[in-house]
C-alpha cells in the first residue's frame, strides 16, 4: 500500500515523510521503522541509506528461509511469506536499478541485493526439485495401485500395457503440486533464472520418460553399429518394440509432458518450450537414432516388410512430431524425424533395386528337373504379392521416383506400376536365359510354359489381399502373358509331336519323316514300327517332365489326345485294310487307341509314369 501511494503521489523529497506520518498515526504496527524500508524502495531518489536498510531487512527475512532445515513448502504460510519476500526483493531491484548508474552507493546496495536474490533462487531451486520428486513419488504410488471388482489392489503400470486407444493423458503430478511449482517458476523466471528452472524441471521429468521407455522394452543407447550388426531375427523383435514405444511416446507421453509443462510454466511460454524440449530430447533422439540405423543398414530384400512397418509408423507419427514439437527449440527434432522418414523411403527403394540385382545375378547353370517351376519364379512372385499388400505405402515410396532406365512406355502409369512391370520383365528375361540350357526345344517350351503360367496365375489371384499386383500390372498385361502361355504350349506341341504326326500321314508329302534308310518311301509296316518307336521314346521322356498346374496339365493332355488319336486311328484303320498287313496285323499294332490315350494321360507326372511297351 505504501509503495502504491508513493508512486501515485510522485517522487519528491516530502513524499516519504508525508506517508510515514499518516500511517504512524493510524496504527502502531505501521511505525516509521517498519515502513521506512518499503517507502525508500518505492521512492527512488530518497536516501540510499534507506535502500541499504531495506535490503538488510529483506536479507534477514530471506535468510531464515534459506538456512531452514525443513522444506519451506511443508508449511503453506512459510511458503507464501517466502514468495512475498522474494517478490519484494525483486521489485526493489527493479525499481532502483535505473538509479544505480548515477549513484555508486545505490549500485553497491543493488549488488548485495543480487547476491541475496541468487541465494533465494538457489533455495527455490531446491524446493522446486523436492516438490517434483515428492509429488511424482506419491502420485506414482497411488497410480500404480488399482482396485479390482473384488476390492483387491493390483500393481498397474499404464505405459507398459498393450494399447489400441492412444487417447490417454497421464497426469504425472498432483494438481496442488503443479500450482506450487508454477508459483516458484514465476519467481525464478522473474529473477532471471528461467533456464535454471527449466533444467531442474527437465532433469526430474527425463527420469520418468526413461523409465517409461524401459518398461516398453526398448533397449537404450544402442549405437548405430550395434543395430546394424544385430541378427535379423533380433532386429525384427526390436522393430516391433520400437513401433509400440514410438506410438506410446508420441501419442501419450509427449502430449502429457507438454500439458504438464504448460501448466507449470503457464504464462512463461519460452520456459515451457525449453523445458519440454529438454525433457523429451533424449527419448526422441533414442527412437530416431534407432530408425536411422535401420534405414542406413542392410538393404537385403527380405527386410522389406519390417522396414515398411517402420516407415508407415514414422509416417503416421510425423503429424504428432509437428504437433508436439512445434516451437523453436524443437525444430531440429522435428526436421530430423522427417529426414529419417525420407531415409527409410530410400532404403525401401534400395531393397527393390537389390531384388532387381538378385534376379539379374541368379545363375542359369543348373536346370530344374523336368522343366518345372524355378525357385526364382516362386520367390519373386510371392515377394511381390506380399509387398503389394502395402500398395498405398509403396505408391508413396515410389512417388516421383520413376527412373528413365526403367523403360516405362506408358507415361500415365504410376511409378509403382512401372516398377512392378520392370521387375516382371527382368524375371522373364532371366527365365528365358535359363530355358536355353535344356537344349531340347520341347522341354524348353515346357519350362517357360510352367513358369509363365505360375506368374499369370499369381497375378490373377482373386484373393483381395493379392489383387493389388493385378491392379498395378493391368488387364492388358494379363492378356499378353496369358497369350504367351498358349504360345509356349503350341511350341511344345510342334517340337514334340509334329514329327510323329508326319509318320501317320496318308501320303508321303513329308519325305524326311516317311523315307527309310535307303531313301525310298516307307511301307506301312515300316511306318507303324517308326511310330511305335517314336511314341514310346516321347512317352518315356515326357513322363519324367513336370507340369505343375493341374488345369494346364489337363489342357495339354486334352489337346494332344485331340491331335494324335484321330490321326493314329485313321492310320491303323488304313493299315488293317491294306494287303500289306496280312493276317498278323496285331503283331505290328503295338498300341491301341486306348493305349495311346492312357499314356498321354500319364505324361508330365515327374517320374510317376511308366514307359511300358505293350497294350494294357
Amino acid at each position: 500500500m505504501a509503495r502504491h501511494i508513493a508512486k501515485t503521489l510522485g517522487h519528491n523529497e516530502s513524499t516519504a515523510d508525508d506517508i510515514l506520518q499518516i500511517f504512524s498515526n493510524f496504527d502502531g504496527r505501521f511505525s516509521r521503522e517498519n515502513l521506512s524500508d518499503h517507502i525508500a524502495a518505492a521512492v527512488p531518489g530518497t536516501d540510499s541509506r534507506a535502500l541499504d536498510h531495506a535490503i538488510k531487512s529483506l536479507d534477514r527475512q530471506i535468510s531464515q528461509y534459506v538456512v531452514a532445515d525443513q522444506p519451506i513448502w511443508s508449511d503453506s504460510a512459510d511458503s507464501a511469506a517466502f514468495l512475498d519476500t522474494i517478490d519484494e526483493l525483486t521489485a526493489t531491484i527493479r525499481d532502483w536499478t535505473p538509479m544505480a548508474a548515477a549513484d555508486k552507493a545505490v549500485g553497491a546496495s543493488l549488488a548485495r541485493a543480487e547476491d541475496l536474490i541468487q541465494q533465494a533462487v538457489f533455495r527455490l531451486e531446491d524446493e522446486f526439485r523436492m516438490l517434483m520428486e515428492r509429488g511424482g513419488e506419491s502420485f506414482e504410488l497411488n497410480r500404480r495401485r488399482r482396485r479390482d471388482a473384488n476390492g483387491e489392489y493390483h500393481d498397474y503400470i499404464p505405459v507398459a500395457q498393450p494399447l489400441t486407444d492412444y487417447d490417454v493423458v497421464i497426469d504425472a503430478l498432483p494438481s496442488g503440486t503443479i500450482n506450487d511449482l508454477h508459483e516458484i517458476a514465476k519467481r525464478m523466471v522473474a529473477a532471471g533464472f528461467g533456464k535454471e528452472c527449466s533444467h531442474v524441471y527437465s532433469s526430474c521429468r527425463r527420469d520418468f520418460l526413461e523409465e517409461s521407455v524401459s518398461r516398453l522394452g526398448l533397449q537404450q543407447k544402442l549405437s548405430s553399429e550395434e543395430v546394424q550388426k544385430m541378427p535379423w531375427q533380433d532386429l525384427e523383435d526390436e522393430i516391433e518394440k520400437w513401433i509400440k514405444a514410438a506410438n506410446v511416446l508420441l501419442r501419450i507421453l509427449f502430449p502429457s509432458e507438454r500439458r504438464l509443462c504448460d501448466r507449470v510454466f503457464f504464462g512463461l511460454s519460452s520456459a515451457a518450450d525449453l523445458s519440454f524440449m529438454e525433457v523429451c530430447r533424449g527419448s526422441t533422439i533414442q527412437i530416431l537414432n534407432f530408425a536411422d540405423a535401420v534405414a542406413i543398414g542392410s538393404r537385403s530384400p527380405e527386410r522389406l516388410f519390417k522396414i515398411l512397418d517402420l516407415f508407415e509408423t514414422l509416417r503416421d507419427l510425423i503429424p504428432e512430431f509437428e504437433c508436439n514439437f512445434s516451437d523453436q527449440y524443437c525444430l531440429v527434432l522435428r526436421n530430423e524425424a522427417v529426414a529419417i522418414w525420407n531415409r527409410l523411403r530410400e532404403a525401401i527403394r534400395g531393397m527393390f533395386m537389390e531384388l532387381e540385382n538378385l534376379i539379374r545375378r541368379d545363375p542359369a547353370k543348373d536346370p530344374v528337373p523336368g522343366g518345372g517351376l524355378h525357385p526364382i519364379t516362386r520367390y519373386v512372385m510371392n515377394y511381390l504379392l506380399a509387398a503389394c499388400r502395402s500398395r498405398e505405402t509403396l505408391e508413396q515410396v515410389f512417388e516421383d521416383s520413376v527412373n528413365g532406365g526403367l523403360g516405362a512406355k506408358d507415361s500415365s502409369a504410376s511409378p509403382l506400376s512401372v516398377q512392378m512391370a520392370w521387375i516382371m520383365e527382368l524375371l522373364e528375361s532371366n527365365l528365358e536365359q535359363k530355358a536355353k540350357i535344356y537344349g531340347d526345344p520341347a522341354l524348353c517350351a515346357v519350362f517357360m510354359m510352367n513358369n509363365e503360367k505360375y506368374i499369370v496365375k499369381k497375378v490373377k489371384d482373386i484373393d483381395p489381399k493379392n489383387s493389388q499386383l493385378s491392379a498395378l500390372l493391368g488387364d492388358d498385361w494379363i492378356r499378353k502373358h496369358t497369350a504367351k502361355v498358349k504360345q509356349y504350349h503350341l511350341n511344345y506341341q510342334r517340337s514334340s509331336w509334329n514329327k510323329i504326326l508326319g509318320v501317320l500321314k496318308a501320303d508321303n508329302s513329308s519325305p524326311a519323316a516317311t523315307a527309310n534308310a535307303g531313301g525310298k518311301p516307307m511301307s506301312a509296316k515300316e511306318k507303324i514300327k517308326l511310330f511305335n518307336s517314336q511314341f514310346e521314346e516321347v512317352y518315356k521322356t515326357q513322363s519324367q517332365w513336370v507340369v505343375f498346374d493341374e488345369q494346364l496339365r489337363k489342357d495339354i493332355r486334352t489337346s494332344l489326345t485331340n491331335l494324335l488319336l484321330p490321326a493314329y486311328g485313321n492310320f491303323i484303320g488304313r493299315f488293317q485294310n491294306s494287303p500289306e498287313a496280312g493276317r498278323n496285323v496285331d503283331k505290328y499294332i503295338k498300341y491301341s487307341l486306348e493305349d495311346v490315350e492312357s499314356r498321354i494321360n500319364r505324361l508330365f507326372q515327374g517320374g510317376s509314369g511308366s514307359a511300358g511297351g505293350g497294350r494294357k
